[in-house]
């Protein structure tokens, strides 16, 4: 299994807010820079997303992909596998949420990319960094703006 990169932010809302962007799929097009499309293909027996198909252009990287999603009962965490893509063999993924109290949550974002066409260690976690830091960094604004 490839290695994992983790990253932390603190956002200025409370994990029910942060997790409901998350969870709003069809809105990732408003607000996540890179995703270009994203299409809800079933959902779980609670009504959250189940499979997700993710279409992204980061400039020079573009997929198409679709991700599984198991949710933590307690609202406070979602892990996630590829399922189908094109650049990608594989990814894992979580969105860890811990109430900091006063309204404010601690976000802690795992991710392991494995690409078809290789490459070397460092310029893949360098990649995952770029990524998740904008990923953090849009969340947080998204989430706080409400």
């Amino acid at each position: 299994m490839a290695e994992q990169s983790t990253q932390s932010i603190e956002v200025d809302a409370e994990p029910e807010r942060v997790m409901a962007v998350i969870a709003d799929f069809p809105a990732y097009p408003e607000w996540a820079k890179a995703v270009r499309e994203t299409e809800v293909l079933g959902e779980d027996g609670d009504g959250r997303a189940k499979q997700v198909k993710l279409t992204l252009d980061a400039g020079p990287i573009k997929d198409v992909y679709t991700l599984e999603y198991d949710w933590d009962a307690d609202g406070r965490g979602v892990s996630w596998h590829l399922v189908k893509g094109q650049m990608q063999k594989a990814q894992n993924g979580r969105y860890a949420l811990e109430a900091l109290g006063g309204g404010r949550t601690k976000v802690t974002y795992t991710l392991s990319v494995e690409l078809a066409l290789p490459m070397i260690g460092l310029l893949r976690r360098k990649a995952e960094k770029m990524v998740m830091d904008t990923a953090l960094k849009e969340l947080k604004k998204r989430a706080e703006a409400s």
